[in-house]
C-alpha cells in the first residue's frame, strides 16, 4: 500500500521526537519535504556537490544544515537551509511533526546533533539547486520499500572499505544519517 498525507499526518500525530543531547555538538536540521502526486508521496533530496571541505560531499542526502546564530531556531535553520540547497521556500508549508534527533555514528565526522522536520508541500516548486547541491530530485517512498533495494552497501570511507545498511535505487545510494532518518519514518508511516 503506497503511502499518503493523510497516513503521515495520523502516524506523526501523537509521535514525542526524542531530543538528542551531545555537549559540545553543534545543532543542524535538515528537512524532510513530501508531495503527494501522481507516483505518489515523494521525498525531496539532493546530491551534496562534489568540495574538499565538505565530510558529506557527494552523497545523497536530505536538504539541511547547521545552525546559524542568526537563526531563532532550528525549525528556521531547516526552512533557510532548504531555500539555500534546493531554492524551495518552506516558510508556508504545512509543517506535519519532528522526527528523533541524532548524530554521526563516524567519530571522524564533525560533532553535530541533526534534528529533522517534516514538511508537506501542496504543490510541486521550481527546484533551483544552491551550490552545495549538485543535484536535486524527487523521490517516491515507494520505491525503498520494494525488493532488494534496502541492502548493505560497501564503499571506501577514508580509505578503508566499510559497510553500510543503505537504499540503493538506480544510481541513487541513501545511506548513513539519511538512511537513519529514513527508516524510522518510513516505519513510522507503515511503508
Amino acid at each position: 500500500m503506497k503511502p499518503t498525507l493523510a497516513a503521515v499526518r495520523f502516524a506523526l500525530q501523537d509521535f514525542r521526537a526524542k531530543p538528542e543531547a551531545a555537549p559540545g555538538a553543534s545543532p543542524a536540521a535538515v528537512a524532510l519535504i513530501l508531495l503527494e502526486g501522481p507516483r505518489g508521496l515523494e521525498t525531496l533530496l539532493i546530491r551534496r556537490a562534489e568540495r574538499a571541505d565538505d565530510p558529506w560531499s557527494g552523497q545523497v542526502a536530505l536538504p539541511g544544515g547547521r545552525y546559524d546564530p542568526a537563526d531563532a531556531d532550528l525549525l528556521v535553520t531547516a526552512i533557510r537551509e532548504t531555500r539555500e540547497e534546493t531554492g524551495v521556500d518552506l516558510s508556508a508549508a504545512e509543517r506535519l511533526g519532528v522526527l528523533d534527533d541524532l548524530y554521526p555514528r563516524t567519530p571522524t565526522l564533525p560533532a553535530v546533533v541533526v534534528r529533522p522536520f517534516v514538511f508537506a508541500l501542496a504543490s510541486r516548486p521550481t527546484l533551483v539547486p544552491g551550490v552545495e547541491a549538485a543535484r536535486v530530485f524527487w523521490l517516491p517512498l515507494d520505491r525503498l520499500s520494494q525488493r532488494g533495494v534496502r541492502r548493505d552497501f560497501t564503499l571506501p570511507v577514508r580509505g578503508v572499505e566499510r559497510t553500510f545498511p543503505a537504499y540503493v535505487v538506480d544510481e541513487i545510494v541513501i545511506w548513513g544519517m539519511t538512511e537513519r532518518i529514513l527508516t524510522p519514518f518510513l516505519k513510522l508511516i507503515s511503508v
